[in-house]
């Protein structure tokens, strides 16, 4: 598995974790405009989020905050994520310098991918009309009858990186990225993850990303962490996006000789300054001819990259991280 952790900078800043009303702390707070926000509420007594949020807002100039994280939002249960959209969405008119939010900046030890009870995102993303950077982390599992995670199609002129970090990225959020107006995303990257945690989108989902007609500034596109990844790499080895993206990542699923051939008999990705297969189950053979065809400097993934796999058993691979 992929080890995901908290970031130490985001957006460009440093991350500064905004102590709890009751924390006894002295030293100063940084200029609210200097590093990336994050905050959390879990494991910090009976403080609730809301009561986390207020004190931000009341604590820091959230007027000059350009970055933003949402760690743990919950006490002792985990706890549905709608009640943070509806936060940050109600209260978007006082982050007029927002550029940088990542929803769920959670990792394992804190709360597993699966486990997330995420929601519908599209008001936030609606809300920040200025926003030029959002990651979202978590599955689309669906717990009990909670919705899971969701998006609308959108228009948004300002959004130039959208990453999606999913162990099962819904298909419906994949038709949703697909049919909304990104004319400045620069960067994309999905990872679409297994079908037993909500990762049910197909290769037909990813046509409209990878005609690329409405994402004319796409420079870097990442379909990775995906159990069909030999059909994704299929897929891009003819997709018209390709021809002017700098980098492309297919890593962290279960790319395999099959994804290998149809790359190399594909149209040509020598103009890539980057080709990122990482974790991958490609034999020897083939890796040596990508490596040959754009240079070894230009391929991410080594020979044997995937602990624990046995060439002899196809059936064993799996993504980087599911669960």
């Amino acid at each position: 598995m992929t080890d995901i952790g908290h970031p130490d900078s985001f957006h460009g800043l440093p991350v500064h974790t905004l102590p709890g009303p009751g924390a006894a702390s002295t030293a100063p707070l940084p200029d609210a405009g200097s590093v990336a926000w994050r905050l959390e509420s879990a494991w910090q007594g009976d403080l609730t989020f809301g009561a986390l949020w207020q004190h931000f807002i009341d604590t820091v100039d959230t007027t000059r905050v350009r970055a933003l994280l949402i760690g743990p939002w919950w006490q002792e249960e985990y706890t549905p994520f709608a009640p943070v959209v509806d936060l940050l969405a109600g209260h978007a008119d006082r982050f007029p310098a927002l550029r940088g939010l990542f929803l769920a900046d959670v990792v394992s030890e804190e709360c597993e991918l699966s486990w997330l009870e995420m929601c519908d995102i599209t008001p936030v993303v609606e809300a920040f009309g200025e926003l030029e950077e959002l990651t979202v982390r978590g599955c689309g599992q669906q717990v009990e009858d909670r919705p899971s995670l969701g998006l609308r199609p959108v228009r948004h002129t300002s959004l130039t990186s959208l990453r999606f970090e999913s162990g099962g990225l819904p298909s419906g959020v994949v038709r949703a990225v697909g049919a909304s107006e990104l004319p400045a995303l620069e960067h994309l990257e999905l990872w679409l993850g297994v079908s037993w945690y909500g990762g049910d989108a197909t290769v037909e989902d990813l046509a409209p990303l990878l005609s690329g007609a409405a994402l004319p500034a796409l420079r870097h596109l990442g379909l990775q962490n995906s159990e069909i990844q030999d059909e994704i790499a299929a897929a891009v080895a003819s997709a018209p996006v390709v021809a002017r993206l700098e980098s492309l990542s297919l890593a962290m699923g279960t790319l395999g000789d099959e994804g290998a051939e149809a790359l190399l008999s594909g149209q040509p990705l020598s103009h890539l300054t980057s080709l990122d297969l990482h974790h991958h189950y490609i034999s020897d053979p083939l890796l040596d001819r990508l490596r040959d065809l754009l240079g070894p400097d230009r391929v991410n993934g080594e020979i044997n990259d995937v602990e624990y796999w046995d060439p002899e058993e196809d059936d064993d691979r799996y993504v980087a991280v599911n669960e």
